[in-house]
Order: structure tokens, then C-alpha cells, then sequence
């Protein structure tokens, strides 16, 4: 077993950390999301005179950082203490929206082409995520309806010929056999039965054999299975995953091919054998490499809190000429610019007003010609003496978890006209106390 050091997310955000290996002669690098220079530092290797310190950021996972040797795993505990951020409530609070799932592509990222990590179970944050998303997806898919497709069947037939006559089989299944008026035959039906639904169904028998294990994930999924298992009544969970190279995508059923990569991710997760899951109710398992956006998870919990308070008022990411602020509330009486803000930085100072930074960005935003336009102001006139209230939502462990009536009404950014911020915390996990 390779050797697995542990960090927490948030407490070494400000800090470097030593690492107590030999790393005398061996490179360690940068890991990023995505594996893309582009992205974000999952870590960021700080090199000393005789040592290597590590500093972590917004991403919780588990990554080689010196492939089968030396392992890393960063938990979603929260800084100075042992409570770990709940982020699988996190996920499920936001999916409650079913317009909220289809923004989660850019959540995590798998590296299923590397050795695999073994660690405690009790380490295990990706199984759980993954099969939200998939029973989330699923009932998209449910709820559409499943697809009917043709596809290849073989039937042993009485008195007819039907489509391609397998001569070997029917040799040893009816000839040897004297079964003279039986010919087996390969050809295509019209129907359900699909490999693609053949797939979700078999990925189906996974999801609940593994939640059977985890009351805690259970109970609050039950509802997601028992929607989705009578659609899938007159499908096989006989699956050969090298057919599904040959199926065609089809636009109308877009939620068919997330469900599916997330299918494909899972059954690779176990090994392809549902007798695995049972193998896992063991100490240690074995997990891809894999990281975690809490920032990105962050910024959809606070879009579920902003759908349930306004509904479609809101809209996500909407496009101007300068960028996509994070939500803008379209109202008549009092439109807003609004961030997430996934930085303890604030909760640290207390007495830290803002973050030069996201001052600049919103106020981009706030003079953003597109963003205005969209908040109602159309016209030139309106645009040049309008000066829009923007709004920063941070996290603070300290602060209740609900927004406040007004987002207006809590603390005033001094130094700047309508701008404010709002904290909240985020869900912890309730069984865990600090030491």
C-alpha cells in the first residue's frame, strides 16, 4: 500500500505545510483541475532549500504526487477545526432543481487512466457524489421517458427464419439436438431494451446495492430509485459496455449521455462486478485519483438558496461583454449583481471590509452594457445614471445558514456606493465534533 498524507481544504489555504518523505532526488509538481495549467492549483509545490512544502486550495480529492509512491488526500474539513463541510448535502440541497444539474460538468474531475489510490473508507468522497449525480440525471432521463431504439437481438425460433441465421450456434444449440424445426437467429427489434438502457438499469443495480450499505445516503435517495425502477421493468440489466461505441447520440435525449459517462465512471469504480460493492464494506478501498471544486460546489448551493427565495428571477451566468456574473435578480423595484465568494479570508479578519479584487470584478460587471441589458436598463440614458446594487455572499461558519429577507439590508461595503455582503454557512456533517 502507498503511503497517504492528509490535509484539510481550508486551514492550509494561508499556510504551508512540510511533508514528512524523502523527496531528495524525486520531482513533484503542481497538480491542477483538469490536469490544464489553464485551471486553478489543486496544489501548489513550493520548493525550499532542503524540503518541499505543500499549499492546498479550494479542492478537496486524493492525487499521486509521486505516482504508486507518495498519495495525497485533502478533506473537506474546515479550518481550525474537525467538523468536515457536508458537501454531499450540498449537492443534494442544489439538485433539487432540475436546471441546476446540468451545471455540474465542471464539479469534479476523475482520473480513471491512473493507478488507483487506496485509502480509508471513510475517505471515500467520490462514490457518494457520483451516484447523486447519477440518480439525479436518471430521473431527467425518467421523467422525459426512455428511449426506443432498434437493436440486436438473438431468439431461437420455431418455424420462421428472421433476419441472419447463426449457423454455429444453431448447429450446437438445435442440429445435434434433432431440433429440426429451430433455427437461431440474429436481427433487430424495435423497443426498449436498448444497450444504453440496458446500461443505466445494470449502473441502477449497483446504486442500490451500494446504498443499502449507508442508511445515511439512503434514506434521503430512496425516493430518486423508487421513481426511476418502474421505467426500466421491461429492460435487461444484461450489459456489454464495448456496444455502446456504437450508438448514436441523439440531441433530444442530451441527458442520455451524462447519465451514461456517469454509468461508465461507476461500473469502472467497482470493477464491473457488482459483487464488489460487498468487498468495499471493508476498511481500506481503492479510488481513481480525483478532485473536487468546493468554490464551484459553493456557487450552486448558493444558486439553490437563490431559487427557492426568487425563483426565476434569477439567472446563472449570464453572458455580457466583460464576463458572466455568478446571478443576477431580475426585478422590477430592486435588481442585483450578485457573487458567491467560496473565501474564508473573511470569516478569518473580521474586521477585513472586502477583497480589493472582488470589488473590481463586480463592478465590471456593474458596467457591463450586456448585464445591464438585462437587468432592464436599455437604453443609453438608462444605462450612463444607473448604478446597480451588487452583492457579495461569503461563507462564515459563525453566521446562520438561510439568506437574510433582504440582501440589500445586511452589511454595507464602507467606501462603496450599493455595494454588500452577506455570510452564510455551510452544511457540516452533524456527527462530526471537534476534538
Amino acid at each position: 500500500m502507498s503511503k497517504v498524507i492528509e490535509f484539510n481544504h481550508l486551514e492550509t489555504i494561508r499556510e504551508h505545510h512540510q511533508i514528512d518523505f524523502d523527496c531528495e532526488g524525486i520531482e513533484v509538481s503542481d497538480i491542477f483541475f483538469q490536469d490544464d495549467e489553464k485551471n486553478e492549483r489543486c496544489i501548489q509545490v513550493i520548493y525550499g532549500k532542503d524540503s518541499l512544502a505543500l499549499k492546498m486550495s479550494y479542492f478537496i480529492g486524493a492525487d499521486w504526487l509521486v505516482k504508486n509512491q507518495q498519495a495525497i488526500y485533502v478533506a473537506p474539513k474546515i479550518s481550525e477545526s474537525d467538523k468536515q463541510v457536508d458537501y454531499l448535502g450540498m449537492l443534494h440541497s442544489c439538485l433539487t432543481h432540475d436546471t441546476i444539474a446540468k451545471n455540474t460538468k465542471d464539479l469534479y474531475h476523475i482520473k480513471l487512466n491512473e493507478p488507483f489510490i487506496e485509502i480509508d473508507q471513510q475517505m471515500d468522497l467520490l462514490t457518494p457524489l457520483l451516484i447523486i449525480q447519477f440518480l439525479r440525471i436518471l430521473k431527467s432521463v425518467v421523467k422525459k421517458g426512455l428511449k426506443q431504439s432498434y437493436y440486436k437481438v438473438e431468439r431461437n425460433l420455431n418455424s420462421r427464419i428472421k433476419g441472419k441465421v447463426l449457423i454455429a450456434q444453431n448447429i450446437k444449440k438445435n442440429v445435434v439436438r434433432n431440433k429440426v424445426t429451430n433455427t437461431v437467429c440474429s436481427y433487430e427489434e424495435f423497443g426498449f431494451d436498448s444497450i444504453e438502457n440496458r446500461v443505466l438499469k445494470h449502473t441502477l443495480s449497483f446504486v442500490r446495492r451500494y446504498l443499502s450499505q449507508y442508511p445515511e445516503y439512503l434514506g434521503s435517495m430512496r425516493y430518486l430509485i423508487d421513481y426511476c425502477i418502474p421505467a426500466f421493468e421491461s429492460v435487461s440489466d444484461k450489459v456489454n459496455l464495448y456496444e455502446l461505441k456504437t450508438v448514436k447520440r441523439n440531441s433530444f435525449y442530451k441527458e442520455y449521455q451524462e447519465a451514461l459517462k456517469l454509468s461508465k465512471i461507476i461500473l469502472k469504480r467497482f470493477g464491473y462486478h457488482i459483487s464488489e460493492i460487498d468487498h468495499n464494506n471493508v476498511e481500506n478501498i481503492s479510488v481513481p485519483p480525483f478532485w473536487i471544486d468546493m468554490s464551484k460546489l459553493f456557487e450552486l448551493y448558493i444558486l439553490g438558496l437563490l431559487k427557492d427565495k426568487y425563483g426565476d428571477k434569477i439567472l446563472f451566468q449570464a453572458k455580457g461583454s466583460y464576463g458572466n456574473p455568478d446571478y443576477l435578480l431580475i426585478d422590477d423595484m430592486q435588481p442585483l449583481i450578485i457573487d458567491a465568494k467560496y473565501r474564508p479570508t473573511y470569516q478569518q479578519d473580521k474586521n477585513l471590509s472586502y477583497i480589493i479584487e472582488d470589488i473590481r470584478q463586480i463592478s465590471g460587471y456593474a458596467r457591463d452594457v450586456g448585464i445591464l441589458d438585462k437587468l432592464g436598463y436599455h437604453t443609453v440614458e438608462e444605462q450612463s445614471s444607473s448604478v446597480v446594487s451588487c452583492v457579495v455572499i461569503y461563507t462564515d461558519q459563525d453566521e446562520g445558514d438561510k439568506l437574510p429577507n433582504s440582501l440589500t439590508a445586511g452589511k454595507s461595503i464602507k467606501g462603496f456606493t450599493k455595494f454588500y455582503k452577506v455570510p452564510i454557512s455551510v452544511p457540516v456533517l452533524k456527527n462530526q465534533t471537534a476534538e
